[in-house]
């Protein structure tokens, strides 16, 4: 089967993003649009942070107002019918709260790549609340896929390997009663092995190690993007997953090199 197509059909099914604002395009809600529309898809989407960066890293974060937030979303989802939501930047506590409110007009699939750190940069991407975002967020999540950093902050266990993350992910698929894809491109090894904990069940998804591809910035948007598209498209999860990681490592293995810092997934 064909990991992706090019264009999407008149029919094409409709889909949320609730990201931040890459200015440079190689991740955040740029990038999660170029993914979903290439995939099939046809985005609509708010802005959850302003950042200040290229792509040699990020220097600023700014989240949007919540309240502002809830307002476009309550409006939006009153309007179009969602196929599937991908959430990934929050911005803030306040932000999540927003979103998770909203999300009880719409009952399509949820993928959530809670991105905490930049890959280029020391500047915090969410609050010190995180756990209560967490706690907000929780009714409504199909999949969460956290890297490996984000899963030892998620769940405060260590995560040095495929093991231990495999350990952390249980932990966490049980705090929050959701499916968690761990993702291995971190973790070092010949291959770059995702495993997916979804209902008991332990599905895994291996992959040729593309050299320099953890370097690569904006893999988890793209990712994520892909799979909550392939949902939309009425592919079940495990399938949405291995296809979505075909497609990301196509990426990393021709990125964009834009600028003058880190080469992008698209």
């Amino acid at each position: 089967m064909t990991p992706y197509r090019k264009v999407a059909s008149p029919d094409a099914p409709d889909m949320l993003i609730c990201s931040g604002l890459d200015p440079a395009g190689g991740a955040g809600l740029i990038a999660d649009v170029r993914v979903v529309t290439e995939l099939g898809g046809r985005p609509s989407g708010i802005i959850t942070a302003l950042t200040v960066q290229n792509t040699t890293g990020v220097v600023e974060c700014h989240p949007a107002d919540p309240e502002v937030i809830g307002h476009q979303l309550a409006f939006l989802l009153s309007d179009i019918e969602m196929r599937a939501v991908k959430i990934g930047m929050i911005g803030s506590t306040p932000i999540a709260k927003a979103i998770a409110n909203s999300l009880q007009l719409t009952a399509a699939p949820v993928v959530w790549d809670p991105i905490l750190y930049p890959s280029r940069g020391d500047v915090a991407l969410a609050d010190s609340l995180f756990g209560d975002a967490m706690q907000a967020l929780r009714p409504h999540l199909t999949l969460v896929t956290p890297n490996a950093r984000e899963l030892a902050y998620m769940t405060s266990l260590p995560v040095t390997d495929l093991a231990s993350a495999e350990r952390a992910g249980r932990a966490l698929a049980k705090q929050l009663d959701v499916a968690v894809l761990v993702k291995g491109g971190h973790l070092g090894g010949p291959e770059a092995i995702d495993v997916l904990l979804h209902a008991g069940e332990r599905h895994e998804l291996r992959g040729a190690r593309v050299h320099g591809g953890e370097h690569v910035h904006g893999t988890g948007c793209a990712l994520s993007s892909a799979i909550a598209t392939y949902l939309a498209n009425d592919r079940d999860l495990a399938l949405a997953c291995e296809l979505a990681k075909q497609y990301v490592a196509a990426r990393i293995a021709n990125p964009a090199r834009p600028g003058r810092g880190a080469a992008s997934v698209l």
